[in-house]
């Protein structure tokens, strides 16, 4: 029987913190203002404001280095990636510097394993840009900058030319997975971790008319998951980590059979203990959670939850996992969810937080 650990965070772990980007231009209907961070409280996850570090422009990606007190953030319609510094005392961000990306628009960013390059997506120019990170958490600008080649889909207005969406290590850190949802297709590439280069190894085609968004990985079986935003889909592949190649094993809808409205699939996030796989729909604006068959990796549907919002961009589960998180676009809000261990159902917890524009969320603990 599945149950949680008797702490509630980890040994050692004194305080969890969230950090929710906004965006915040006309261009993007943003109404936000920066970044918010948030005290996670350990029994309930409840969110506590602490700050709001505002003059920022459509911070659209964050990530934490899980190792080192920094946080980094790409933004949307810009050509840029900055780089914060935690106080770990109260978990307040203040800015270090920012440096270039190469390219427009990015959307995802990834630390590779020893914290020391930080590789983008960058969404409006169809490229892959390796940033050097120094010791003390500054970002060098760009060193290497791939561009993405391929025919593009047939949605003539979500994929006119390459749009890589996501960064994405393998376990094994020597490759780095992109779905490109413009193109229907996720490429890989062979990472040196000496020198941050990248160069090519593999891609997979996806359906057409599909668009490869975002993909997770199982934490102990070579399967990779596949959330497709234009259809409404998950892939199920499997993962070989000497050749760096994909191979299709399923497909399944993140939608209930009886909608039949406009929607879009967003995010992936993959339980704590491996049992469940989450996707978020934008236009059901629900949470789709599917059980993973512990042998194979392949998924079965486990019903739907609402966002409790409109527009559910960003999923994520906290270092703990016992609590996901929903960033709520359009409804201007964050809210949050415990999973219960066997059934993977979500239940609300709280009312939800206002946050405007609410687009990503991430977490560290100290």
């Amino acid at each position: 029987m599945l149950a949680w650990p008797a702490a509630a965070t980890p040994p050692g772990v004194r305080a969890l913190y969230a950090y929710v980007g906004c965006y915040t231009t006309e261009l993007r209907h943003g109404r936000g203002a920066g970044i918010h961070v948030y005290r996670v409280h350990p029994e309930t996850g409840e969110l506590t404001h602490v700050q709001l570090l505002d003059g920022l422009v459509n911070p659209s990606f964050l990530i934490a280095n899980p190792a080192a007190n920094f946080v980094y953030s790409v933004h949307g319609d810009q050509h840029y990636a900055t780089a914060f510094s935690v106080d770990p005392a109260t978990g307040r961000l203040s800015v270090i510097n920012q440096a270039d990306t190469g390219g427009a628009n990015g959307v995802h960013q990834a630390l590779s394993n020893h914290g020391r390059f930080l590789v983008v997506a960058n969404y409006g120019s169809g490229t892959v840009a390796v940033l050097p990170v120094r010791e003390d958490g500054r970002l060098e600008d760009q060193i290497q900058l791939v561009p993405l080649e391929g025919t593009p889909g047939p949605n003539r207005v979500e994929q006119a030319a390459s749009h890589p969406h996501h960064i994405v290590f393998d376990p094994t850190g020597h490759f780095v997975l992109v779905p490109d949802k413009g193109l229907d297709r996720v490429f890989v590439f062979r990472f040196d971790p000496a020198t941050g280069h990248l160069t090519p190894a593999s891609s997979l085609e996806t359906r057409s008319a599909a668009g490869p968004r975002h993909l997770a990985f199982h934490p102990k079986l070579p399967i990779v998951w596949i959330v497709n935003e234009l259809n409404s889909s998950i892939t199920t592949c499997a993962w070989d980590d000497q050749t760096g190649t994909l191979k299709p094993l399923q497909i399944l809808p993140t939608l209930p059979p009886e909608f039949t409205g406009n929607s879009t699939a967003a995010e992936i996030a993959v339980s704590a203990y491996a049992h469940f796989v989450y996707a978020s729909n934008r236009g059901h604006d629900s949470i789709a959670a599917f059980r993973i068959h512990p042998g194979t990796g392949l998924l079965a549907p486990a019903g739907w939850t609402p966002a409790r919002g409109k527009v559910p961009r960003s999923i994520g589960f906290e270092p703990g996992g016992r609590f996901l998180y929903s960033t709520n676009e359009q409804g201007d809000t964050v809210t949050a969810f415990r999973m219960a261990p066997e059934t993977g159902r979500l239940a609300p917890v709280g009312p939800p937080i206002p946050n405007l524009s609410a687009v990503t969320i991430t977490f560290k603990n100290f």
